[in-house]
Parts: structure tokens; C-alpha cells; sequence
């Protein structure tokens, strides 16, 4: 049997915006020797140095974990059991950390990250940090954010058009470190060398989704699509940090 692997290019960066004092947002991505790959990106929260604190040792947790793994995955529920595990550990180790210092107490993060195996990917989501794919040139947002506002759209009691300014559209439903069980949205998508954009509510509050789509499905590198984003988030606005991940698989 045939083994297929992946390989492609991928850019993470992260950005402090213009108004915001620290970065609390994290991006990273990682390729293993068996050629999976590993996505993610956090955006932390719990002001001062409490937000930035949780991003890192979150991300931390699941990217040194991914490291250190066989790189083997036996079938797509083991993949998915390993990237559970290794979240809900990441969850434990924020939540301990709040516990013993009281400098830290309340900090959460978001997360949201892919695990890409060969022709599908584990999707983790928690929070309002965002997964999009592009398929026939559209941007199209493969996770749902865990917000307040998300809630009263997905129940009927807003519109669509009343997310964007809707008071209390910042209001998550979910973080990660908050509390010591998790409540961790999973799955498996098929993946068939679509791009990928991973990002922070930093990058998708102040650039349009059409500004997005035009850079993610133009011929630039990945480094020079994520440079632009950025640039263009911090010329609208920059009221937030920003952190995003771009996967561009080869042909």
C-alpha cells in the first residue's frame, strides 16, 4: 500500500496591533518527519500578563507534544484521541497555574487547532479563534465561534448582520483554563490540499473576509500573504493582537 504524505509551505506570526500594550496571542506550526502537521493558534485572555501567560503554555503543551510523538496514528479516531488528550492536558496545566498564584487567577486562551493526516484533518476548537479553508476561491470558516453572540444568532434571537455590532459580541462561551473539565469541540474533516488560514479575532475584526480571501487565494508566499494581512489589520484599526497561521499544500 502506498503511503501518501504531505508537504507545502506554512508561515505563523503574531503582532501586538497599535493600541494593545502586550501580545497575548501565540501561532505556530510544525511538520513532523512522517509529514503530518500540526496547526494552531491561541489568542489569550484575563488582562495584564495573565492573557500572554495562558496562550504560551498552551500552546506550548501541544506543540512540544506533538514533537515529541511517535508521528504515528493508526486511524483518524487515534488522531483524534491524541489531539483531545493533548488539549485537555494543555486545559490542566493553564488551569493549575491560575491555582497557585493568584497574579494569574481567572487567565484562559482560546484555541484552535488542525491536525492535517494525509487527506483529512482534526479540527479542536475552543473560543472564537478561527479555521477557514478555500475552496473554488471562496473562503469558507470550517469552525463556529463559541461566543455569546454566536449563541443568540445560532437560537434565532439576532441576525447575522447584528453580530458585528452587537455589545457584548467579545463575550466567549468557552476558553480553555478556565476550569478544570473541558468542554472541547472535535472533529474530522476531509482534506483535499485546500489552503488554510488559522487566526485570531485580532486579524477577522479588523480586515473584511473579502481583504482576506483576495490575499489567502492570490499567488504571493505564505510568509508575504501573512506580512500583508497584518499590515493591512494594523492600517484599518489595530485595536487588537493578531496571530495567524498559513498552510498552502503543494500541487
Amino acid at each position: 500500500m502506498k503511503r501518501v504524505y504531505l508537504s507545502g509551505q506554512f508561515c505563523y506570526k503574531t503582532d501586538v496591533g497599535r493600541v494593545r500594550l502586550t501580545n497575548e496571542d501565540q501561532a505556530n506550526a510544525v511538520i513532523d518527519a512522517r509529514g503530518n502537521i500540526l496547526l494552531v493558534v491561541c489568542d489569550g485572555m484575563g488582562g495584564q500578563n495573565k492573557g500572554d501567560y495562558a496562550s504560551t503554555i498552551a500552546i506550548n503543551q501541544v506543540v512540544d507534544s506533538f514533537k515529541s510523538h511517535s508521528g504515528i496514528f493508526l486511524n483518524k479516531a487515534h488522531a483524534l484521541q491524541w489531539l483531545s488528550r493533548v488539549i485537555r492536558s494543555a486545559n490542566a496545566k493553564v488551569y493549575e497555574e491560575s491555582t497557585k498564584n493568584l497574579i494569574y487567577n481567572g487567565m484562559g486562551t482560546t484555541i484552535t487547532a488542525v491536525l492535517l493526516i494525509k487527506n483529512y484533518m482534526v479540527v479542536a476548537q475552543i473560543g472564537d479563534s478561527r479555521l477557514y479553508s478555500l475552496v473554488d476561491n471562496k473562503l469558507k470558516q470550517i469552525t463556529e465561534d463559541q461566543t455569546f453572540v454566536q449563541y443568540l444568532y445560532r437560537t434565532g434571537k439576532i441576525t447575522k448582520e447584528e453580530i458585528a455590532t452587537h455589545p457584548k459580541r467579545h463575550v466567549l462561551m468557552n476558553a480553555l483554563g478556565i476550569y478544570p473539565s473541558l468542554n472541547l469541540d472535535i472533529r474530522i474533516h476531509p482534506y483535499h490540499k485546500e489552503r488554510l488560514l488559522l487566526c485570531t479575532d485580532g486579524l477577522y475584526n479588523n480586515v473584511p473576509l473579502s481583504d482576506i480571501e483576495s490575499v489567502i487565494k492570490g499567488d504571493d508566499s505564505p510568509d508575504q500573504k501573512v506580512n500583508e494581512l497584518i499590515s493591512i489589520g494594523n492600517s484599518n484599526d489595530g485595536s487588537d493582537n493578531i496571530g495567524l497561521v498559513i498552510w498552502e499544500a503543494d500541487e
